[in-house]
């Protein structure tokens, strides 16, 4: 079956571009013109992957992007934040908010579309074994983690970021490293989102004690302890 993306738009001209270029390559298109509409059609179908505009008339998508990442149900569906808010700043806060990718208006249906297509390619291709390092555990197709007896929250992105630290421990990884072993042929951001998401994924682990894991090396990147 194809992917369902489900495009929370609240300009009809602009949802139905996105539609009509999503229909195209292959997809469902599942438009919704509000906060309202678009957690109505999440509860009723869970989609594979939301197009969030940031600017909704009932609630701003950063609020609905933390919604979804709070919910388990949810907390894994891919996210690409959709604005006009082009500042870093603005940025930074929808990936600390849950989103996977940001894309700014105005912008081209064909690389949206290709950010689509990168996104749920990059999501689906966590490797098939399990991996235990350091005390964690982790089964990247159910994005289940654990510390123990202690469950870890994570999304598509800091799961594939926890995998590829797991699978290279105590080496020294640059940023361009883990823009390539994570985020693969997705060539649309940059090395600052490292930062962040690597923050976002010290706080998953943070709730259960194992955020020294992750640890920073000073003008050359990031490592994980194998302790």
């Amino acid at each position: 079956m194809n992917a369902k993306v489900l495009v929370v738009e609240d300009e009809a001209a602009i949802r139905e571009l996105i539609a009509v270029n999503l229909r195209r390559a292959g997809y469902q298109a599942l438009p919704a013109a509000d906060a309202a509409s678009a957690r109505r059609q999440i509860e009723a179908v869970l989609p594979d992957l939301v197009v969030l505009d940031w600017m909704l008339p009932d609630a701003p998508g950063i609020d609905l992007a933390r919604t979804l990442r709070g919910d388990a149900r949810t907390r894994a569906l891919p996210i690409i934040m959709l604005t006009a808010r082009a500042a870093e700043a603005d940025r930074i806060a929808g990936f600390d908010a849950g989103a996977d990718d940001y894309v700014t208006k105005p912008f081209s249906p064909h690389e949206l579309v290709a950010r689509v297509r990168a996104l749920l390619r990059r999501c689906g291709a966590a490797g098939a074994d399990p991996i235990e390092v350091a005390g964690l555990s982790l089964d990247p197709p159910t994005l289940r983690a654990s510390a123990g007896e202690l469950q870890i929250e994570l999304s598509p992105t800091e799961c594939r970021l926890l995998e590829f630290m797991m699978r290279h421990p105590g080496h020294v990884l640059s940023r361009a490293t883990l823009l390539d072993g994570v985020w693969g042929d997705h060539v649309f951001i940059g090395e600052r989102t490292v930062d962040v998401h690597v923050r976002r994924l010290r706080v998953a682990l943070a709730a259960v004690g194992c955020a020294g894991l992750v640890q920073t090396v000073r003008g050359a990147g990031y490592r994980f302890a194998a302790r």
